[in-house]
């Protein structure tokens, strides 16, 4: 059981560290640049990070769900447990929709120069990584509850 707690705290340090390094460090230091500079790092940078984010997603559900079976099943499974899952599976819709979406328009519009088109897509990204963050730094204490 050690190792799944483990695995999926790894999982969720990548997920939710990479939405408070995006948020607090990245976006706003690269203001600075002018849209062509700004939105071919940011494309280029979201590229590897949502990357990373869906491997972290396959680690979090294999090992949540192996967690609850351990632990006599979703029937067993406390209240907090419960709503970690619902609010986790709520943020892997999101970020399903942020990569089938905007992230596909921001990459286009990257690679046709338009970068007022790349700057709304952008916007989009940034709103709804803003969204999974705060659902993610609100799922905690479930997390803690739980145990």
């Amino acid at each position: 059981m050690e190792i799944l707690i483990l695995l999926h705290l790894l999982g969720v340090i990548v997920w939710v560290g990479g939405m408070v390094f995006a948020n607090v460090a990245l976006r706003p230091s690269v203001g600075i640049l002018p849209p062509p500079q700004r939105l071919t790092l940011l494309a280029a940078v979201f590229e590897r990070f949502l990357w990373w984010v869906g491997a972290a997603i396959v680690v979090i559900l294999g090992s949540g769900f192996a967690m609850i079976m351990m632990s006599g099943g979703f029937g067993a499974a406390s209240n907090s447990v419960r709503v970690m899952m619902g609010l986790g599976i709520l943020m892997m819709l999101i970020y399903a929709h942020v990569v089938a979406a905007p992230f596909q328009r921001l990459r286009a519009a990257v690679a046709a120069g338009d970068w007022e088109r790349g700057g709304a897509a952008m916007g989009q990204v940034r709103l709804l990584v803003a969204v999974n963050l705060l659902i993610g730094l609100a799922t905690l204490p479930f997390a803690v509850m739980g145990r």
